[in-house]
């Protein structure tokens, strides 16, 4: 049986993340809750409300994009995080654990704030603990593990509103994947989906599909606030060869598809790569570590010193940051060549949204090499990168040093190990794999449930 309010609601002082006192309701901040499992991009909800408490299930960037609609709508976002053992009572398994969905929601770039441990029904004191007045959810049903609506209290208090879904990748289409060893979600040529020319359907229903991308991508591309320009993104246009190993050297063209905030004055250049696939915990550490050294670097610099912060505002009307990092991203053909089998498990766009909604890089790439050489890294647009970054690989089996042109220029940095330095995604397959019927219960339970909260929802619709 589920826990009651009484038992969910912290007393004063205990509640899992400041503030520890109720806040004045404010339409300006907006909160949204969930499971927030591994990462990716699709599936999100438009939400129209304003100053409003948002419910979305499933993954991290799964609901990136209801994340990104619901901070357009406000100042200030919460996320909250069911725990694992809510989640394994309501819904089955996790694949990740708390602390790692909660590594990934602070690290989105339009979370103002991340509530570890909230509850899975949707309690008033909650809503009102935090601030908000509204709960927001899609238009299907979700349910708790006795087949109740999870949003029966706000439901009846009147503090309910109902948006459509937006359609997207989800976490079943990528345990499907991984279980199937599928490989039809491969994208040939990014250029081509860009203009059209690759993907089913007709050449009008492809030229929609390419417009709908660029717009996800633009969209993405925003800054802290949803509504401004952030990082910029560039599509990287070289042969075959020069992206997929270290036998062709050549500069190639940077084609801007975004653009967005430049570097600022003094900021050093920072370059990362990689494949980015299933955006874990483990990259997302790799990135705030990038961002910490190259703090470290600005504290040598002197670049914290009062003086240096004070002329920064007269100058430029604001402080900010050392560092600007530009991430690399491999094609889908590149990262099957090194990894086999059908990885990746997400495409490159899908990986590249993941990358775009972090709020730690400023700039994308597509289509990077893997082994960045001297004169693509010469031919950069923002100038030769002051570092490249690297952390150590425990997933590809190289064969030689992607990075040996940066080390010779004296310019390549590896991060140190850490906590999540296993987590990649070779490691959540495997989590998936040794768990398999736990996993396939889960579906199974979901499609069950699925007919009775469609049900709940028919008789929803005919009493309105």
């Amino acid at each position: 049986m589920s826990a009651s309010a009484e038992d969910i609601v912290p007393p004063p002082g205990r509640w899992p993340a400041d503030p520890q006192d109720d806040l004045p309701i404010s339409e300006d901040r907006i909160w949204v809750d969930g499971c927030f499992d591994f990462s990716h991009h699709g599936g999100g909800r438009i939400f129209f409300l304003f100053g409003l408490f948002l419910k979305a299930e499933s993954c991290v960037l799964g609901h990136a994009g209801a994340m990104l609609q619901a901070r357009k709508l406000g100042r200030e976002l919460y996320v909250g995080v069911h725990s694992d053992e809510a989640i394994l009572e309501n819904k089955g398994p996790t694949v990740m654990r708390l602390e790692e969905r909660v590594a990934a929601v602070e690290a989105c770039r339009w979370v103002t704030r991340c509530v570890p441990s909230a509850p899975y029904v949707t309690f008033l004191p909650w809503v009102s603990h935090y601030g908000c007045k509204y709960v927001v959810h899609g238009d299907d049903i979700t349910s708790d593990s006795n087949g109740e609506d999870c949003y029966r209290y706000v439901k009846a208090a009147g503090r309910f509103r109902v948006v459509k879904r937006t359609p997207g990748i989800s976490t079943t289409d990528l345990v499907g994947r991984m279980l199937l060893c599928t490989k039809g979600h491969f994208v040939r040529s990014v250029k081509g989906m860009i203009n059209g020319k690759e993907g089913s359907g007709s050449e009008q229903e492809r030229t929609q599909s390419a417009e709908n991308l660029l717009q996800r991508i633009r969209d993405y591309a925003t800054d802290e606030t949803g509504l401004q320009p952030g990082p910029c993104v560039w599509v990287w246009n070289g042969s075959s060869s020069a992206k997929l190993g270290n036998t062709t050297e050549e500069p190639g063209s940077f084609e801007q598809i975004v653009g967005g905030k430049l570097p600022r004055p003094g900021q050093r250049i920072v370059y990362v790569d990689g494949g980015f696939d299933l955006f874990s915990s483990g990259h997302i550490e790799f990135l705030r570590q990038v961002l910490d050294s190259e703090k470290l670097e600005g504290h040598r610099r002197h670049w914290y010193d009062y003086e240096a912060r004070e002329k920064r505002i007269k100058d430029h009307g604001e402080d900010y940051e050392p560092a600007f990092v530009v991430a690399g991203i491999h094609d889908d053909d590149v990262i099957n060549y090194w990894k086999g089998l059908n990885y990746p498990i997400m495409n490159i766009f899908e990986r590249g949204l993941c990358v775009l909604q972090c709020r730690y890089i400023h700039a994308a790439v597509f289509s990077a090499p893997f082994s960045p050489s001297q004169p693509y890294l010469e031919a950069m647009p923002l100038g030769v990168p002051d570092a490249v970054y690297h952390g150590p690989t425990t997933f590809i089996p190289l064969t030689y040093d992607p990075y040996i042109a940066p080390k010779k220029m004296g310019i390549f940095k590896e991060t140190p190990s850490h906590a999540y330095q296993h987590v990649n995604a070779g490691e959540i397959v495997d989590r998936i794999l040794k768990s398999r019927d736990a996993y396939e219960a889960r579906q199974r339970a979901k499609v069950e449930k699925g007919v009775i909260e469609g049900l709940a929802k028919s008789k929803e619709e005919s009493i309105a």
